[in-house]
């Protein structure tokens, strides 16, 4: 079995490089890693950063808990949870805990089966996870996230839910009523849903949502909170490519002028009859311009692009992009796994190729990791094709 080589590409434009470091379970332990998601958050708040994770080969959710500093412990917080694609952390109810919130697909692979799970893993007090599913038997899960859309006063949060499905598929919103009951209320049926980012894009002070709608339709969308516990629904943009790829979508302040933006990959190619890269695949920039209004901007080329993420990994104040890949073209020995585009501090954006090994990367994850300041990448390995070499499972990449 091949494993990731110790060394990273340096990159020729000189600045800040990156070391890989593997952390938690073994490669040997799963076979061949799945991982779906990786997240960063200190879920015992003990003021450590920690690593959650999805891992789809033997449907588990794990935790890879930071304690001391620069230790990582691995232990599984839920096991026989079915086709697992999505971990986020919240306080679901004003306790002080932090739950774990888990997007369950029931299988990975396309299926049109009424299969996907909302679950969450309640945080007691003595840290143990209490698995509570929220709705089930509905179309494949892909995305979990909590905010108060309600306006409750106590604390509680609700939920917005991305659903993939295949043929059918949908995004609703489900309101906290309490007691961990929820009343689920459809905003779209679309399928393809992947991602479900959550900020208050229109400045009024109340949460609204985007989604990136994958499939024929390649959109993201716009669910602007009334206050009255509806949503309107526009696009803000799509692709005329129905094979464009769509496969990741996040919040930053890109720009930083305090209106949120969105960042945005494409890159799947996982439903293409012959698998791997294409010549469209990258890095989007979605400008917030207010009123509703967002700009779209190309940042980069990216072989097989996913997982969006922003940062400044090179200290000068400037919010950078980082990608990884998880389908390039692994026949030749320099395809980029690793992806950062530098930010001049007007948005104009230079490559960085930062590793070409570990390959098949789907999930990355940004935090201070080490308490330094310095951003530390959080990587995790999905094997699913040939070829089976530098694989990985969860890594850490630390600036040299």
């Amino acid at each position: 079995m091949a494993v990731m080589p110790s060394q990273p590409v340096v990159s020729p434009l000189g600045g800040p490089n990156y070391d890989p470091f593997p952390i938690g379970a073994s490669i040997e332990s799963f076979g061949r890693p799945l991982v779906t998601h990786v997240q960063v958050a200190d879920l015992d708040q003990d003021g450590f950063l920690d690593v959650l994770y999805c891992e789809a080969q033997l449907n588990t959710v794990r935790w890879i808990r930071q304690a001391p500093r620069g230790v990582f412990t691995e232990q599984i917080v839920a096991t026989e949870v079915a086709g697992p694609a999505h971990v986020d952390t919240a306080d679901l109810y004003g306790n002080g805990r932090l739950d774990i919130l888990v997007a369950s697909m029931g299988q990975i692979a396309p299926n049109n089966s009424r299969i996907g799970t909302v679950l969450v893993l309640e945080q007691q007090p003595n840290g143990a996870f209490t698995k509570r599913e929220l709705l089930t038997n509905t179309t494949r899960v892909s995305d979990l996230r909590a905010a108060n859309l309600s306006g409750h006063t106590d604390g509680r949060l609700d939920l917005i839910v991305g659903q993939f499905g295949y043929d059918q598929g949908e995004v609703r919103w489900m309101r906290n009523d309490g007691d961990w009951n929820f009343t689920g209320q459809i905003v779209n049926t679309q399928s393809g849903t992947v991602h479900t980012p959550v900020a208050d894009f229109d400045g009024d002070g109340t949460p609204d949502f985007a989604a990136l709608i994958t499939q024929e339709w390649e959109e993201v969308h716009l669910f602007t909170n009334q206050t009255n516990g509806q949503f309107s629904d526009s696009v803000l943009w799509a692709s005329s490519n129905e094979d464009y790829g769509s496969s990741g979508l996040e919040v930053a302040d890109l720009n930083q002028d305090g209106r949120p933006d969105l960042i945005y990959t494409n890159g799947d190619g996982f439903d293409y009859s012959v698998r791997g890269p294409r010549s469209w695949h990258g890095m989007q920039w979605l400008e917030n311009l207010g009123d509703g209004k967002f700009a779209y901007h190309h940042v980069g080329d990216l072989a097989g692009a996913f997982a969006p993420s922003a940062a400044d990994i090179n200290g000068d104040g400037h919010l950078d992009l980082i990608a990884v890949s998880g389908y390039g073209d692994w026949s030749t020995p320099d395809s980029v796994t690793l992806m950062a585009w530098i930010n001049d501090g007007d948005q104009n954006f230079t490559p960085w190729p930062m590793a070409t090994s570990p390959i098949q990367l789907i999930s990355a994850a940004v935090g201070d990791l080490d308490g330094n300041g310095i951003p530390v990448i959080v990587t995790g390995g999905f094997h699913t094709f040939p070829p089976y070499e530098r694989m990985s499972s969860v890594t850490l990449w630390r600036q040299r």
